[in-house]
């Protein structure tokens, strides 16, 4: 039995396969004001460890290239009982401040987060994994207008991030 055509459509597989799951790279410059203040979380791909948060915020307190960040989220409803997390960030030198780091668990774990996206008028961002399995689209405002939410959900799809959107509720 000859295996090479077998081995030959495993091996695109696996090369589609990581093609798919990389989030395109950051191509815009990012504000250092995006590292300070609050970003409310509009839409994410689902996530174990977002699982029934509900009114879900990040708040930003930067001193330079590094920064706190305090995420809060309200388990079943907006007005559910709240559950803080703190963690430190950095910005990674050479990125155009495009691309970060948090620190988890004291330093133990750390994940790199990517601003693939941001409105001209700094109201959304986008921000992503780099391997391209989570997005989040984040905004200066709890509701954000029709508009600018269609334009920034087109945005991630144009991005190519074809995966269930979540919706996560907001006090109103």
């Amino acid at each position: 039995m000859n295996r090479t055509p077998l081995i030959a459509l495993f091996a695109g597989l696996l090369i589609a396969g990581a093609a798919l799951a990389a989030a395109p790279q950051p191509t815009k410059p990012v504000s250092t004001s995006f590292y300070s203040g609050r970003w409310y979380e509009i839409a994410r791909i689902p996530n174990a460890g977002q699982r029934d948060c509900q009114a879900p915020y990040t708040q930003f307190a930067s001193t330079g290239a590094r920064f706190q960040v305090n995420q809060v989220c309200r388990k079943g409803s907006p007005r559910g009982a709240a559950k803080t997390f703190v963690t430190t960030g950095r910005i990674l030198p050479g990125t155009n401040n495009a691309r970060f780091e948090m620190s988890f668990f004291g330093g133990i774990r750390k994940q790199e987060y990517w601003v693939l996206d941001t409105a001209a008028d700094g109201g959304w961002t986008l921000m992503a994994t780099p391997g391209g399995n989570y997005i989040w689209l984040l905004s200066r405002k709890a509701v954000m207008p029709a508009g600018a939410k269609a334009a920034a959900i087109a945005r991630i799809r144009a991005l190519g991030y074809g995966q269930t959107l979540e919706f996560p509720a907001h006090a109103g």
